[in-house]
């Protein structure tokens, strides 16, 4: 059928099933103060609900990709779509904070399977004068499901209720698979192929020992876990695994590795894995501190505050495909053009921090985000092309959860670390802002008023829309109350935006040195003209 041979509909199908798991890696964030409300969960198992998803999709990408190379990439995407759809529903109809996250790790292999295919059929239907244009579509995709998610959430939890960011998962999900089965062709790539047990537990074990000590290290301020345990030592054990998985990989270096150490021997692709990483570690560590403060600090609704990031996506969603036929055209291979792309994302992004003030308005924070929105749409198509460019088809799915990998790790990570770095400054300017508004407070509630604010590290801190920080205890005189209500509210406010904008400044760390490192991207290879004929001798007199 001619509809099986069309490249450009199967990258529609491919980019409607990666839509939605990218989607899901954001969405959640805007729903947190009703999900916390509606399921009675801790600020603890509000975090899980978030970072299950994200851990368990980054620690089986690589698996995954193994497996479309053994199996097939059309049967490990539609079979991921299905435990994604499933899981999805089951998130939406659960009742505790338990059942939540268990779908949502269960959600995360749904992910994890049906991700890597995407890269790999691209690689494999598209000639390499498209592929810039085909990563073009994929990059705006990708653009626009994470900048996307908070806009869709504010508008699904403010008209629905927060079980609808999963529910809306669901028509999508059953549509997908249908054009699935008809639309992608079925790619064997490599069927002897066989998967390397021992190293994907290893790297599972490694990745998740690092993730848990990064996002719970705050909370058990960086000691004791379990009895003599300590955080330091989670992370110290999963970095010791890692490298136990690195030398493994080397010893079957010949004999089927998960990880193809001959794909770093590329040096633009081993690059573009570091710059994947650091674009998912800013953009996942800058957006959970903006929603918290457009919501708790500027007082917009969950569908305000969605709308005040829309430009972002709005903007990188037109201008990605340009940016891929630019990249088919560029003889330097898009190079420059992720240099400026990524210049301009971090600019825009410290742009935002800059603006950000306890007194901004909801449209305050635009011109950061529009000149970030443009450094976002200049970014994925030439990434994906650079790195994807000299990667053998038979190791395309490999090559694709490499990449992948490293960008959720880099997301990860990202929101473990400026988390806790939060979390640490918010510990130090809560203190600071509350001695400062407590004479406000009535003398015999100051010592309590400042060590409310004194415990927000603990994870007690409230940071949904409409709160003030921390919880007033009961049977406060009406004028107390009222006294105290006032400063809570000052201090939180000022505490928490001086606070972002230190713990922001990681991130934008992070993307400028990412930028600066594409500086080392090495230019294709021009083709070899070919010998011009000979012309023949002329015949003698």
């Amino acid at each position: 059928m001619r509809a099986r041979q069309n490249p450009w509909l199967v990258l529609a199908t491919l980019c409607l099933g990666f839509f939605m798991i990218l989607l899901d890696t954001t969405i959640v964030n805007i729903a947190v103060p009703d999900m916390s409300a509606s399921l009675d969960a801790s600020l603890d198992q509000i975090l899980w609900v978030i970072n299950a998803y994200v851990l368990v999709y980054a620690v089986l990408l690589i698996s995954c990709g193994r497996l479309g190379d053994i199996f097939g990439p059309k049967q490990l995407f539609i079979l991921g779509l299905a435990v994604f759809t499933l899981a999805s529903a089951a998130c939406g109809f659960a009742s505790s904070p338990g059942q939540l996250i268990v779908s949502r790790i269960v959600q995360g292999i749904g992910g994890a399977l049906l991700t890597p295919q995407t890269l790999s059929v691209i690689t494999v239907i598209f000639p390499p004068e498209k592929r810039g244009a085909a990563f073009g579509v994929w990059g705006a995709v990708a653009g626009v499901a994470t900048a996307a998610g908070p806009t869709l959430g504010g508008y699904l939890v403010t008209n629905w209720g927060w079980e609808w960011v999963f529910f809306v998962n669901v028509p999508f999900g059953v549509i997908t698979i249908a054009l699935a089965v008809f639309v992608m062709p079925n790619l064997k790539v490599n069927r002897r192929h066989r998967l390397d047990w021992a190293g994907t537990l290893l790297a599972t074990a490694g990745l998740f020992l690092i993730t848990y000590g990064l996002i719970e290290g705050e909370s058990h301020h960086w000691g004791d876990v379990w009895g003599p345990v300590t955080i330091p030592m989670v992370i110290g054990a999963g970095a010791l695994v890692l490298a136990v998985f690195l030398w493994h990989q080397y010893l079957i270096r010949d004999n089927e590795p998960l990880v193809p150490f001959s794909l770093f021997a590329d040096r633009n692709f081993a690059l573009m894995n570091w710059v994947s990483g650091a674009i998912a570690f800013g953009m996942l560590g800058l957006f959970l501190p903006i929603v918290i403060f457009l919501q708790s600090v500027l007082g917009l609704s969950a569908l305000q505050a969605g709308l005040a990031i829309a430009p972002v996506s709005l903007i990188s969603m037109v201008i990605a495909p340009f940016a891929g036929r630019i990249t088919d055209r560029d003889r330097l291979g898009g190079k420059w053009l992720l240099v400026v792309g990524l210049s301009l994302w971090a600019v825009g992004m410290g742009l935002v921090v800059w603006l950000a003030h306890v007194d901004s308005g909801q449209w305050s924070l635009l011109p950061g985000l529009l000149v970030a929105g443009v450094g976002l749409g200049f970014t994925f198509a030439p990434l994906q092309t650079i790195a994807m460019r000299d990667v053998p088809p038979r190791f395309a799915g490999a090559a694709s959860g490499l990449i992948n990998t490293s960008r959720q790790l880099g997301g990860v990570i990202g929101s473990a670390a400026v988390g806790a770095l939060l979390q640490a400054q918010l510990a130090t300017k809560l203190r600071a802002s509350a001695e400062a508004n407590a004479q406000a407070v009535p003398p015999e509630f100051r010592d309590r008023f400042v060590a409310g604010f004194s415990d927000a590290s603990t994870g007690s801190l409230h940071v949904g829309a409409g709160q003030s920080g921390v919880a007033l205890p009961p049977g406060l005189p009406d004028q107390a109350r009222q006294a105290i209500t006032a400063a809570t509210e000052r201090t939180f406010h000022e505490g928490f935006t001086d606070a972002m904008k230190v713990t922001l400044i990681l991130p934008l760390v992070v993307l400028a040195v990412a930028a600066a490192s594409c500086l080392l991207v090495r230019r294709p290879s021009r083709p070899e003209p070919a010998p011009e004929p000979t012309k023949p001798a002329a015949a003698p007199a």
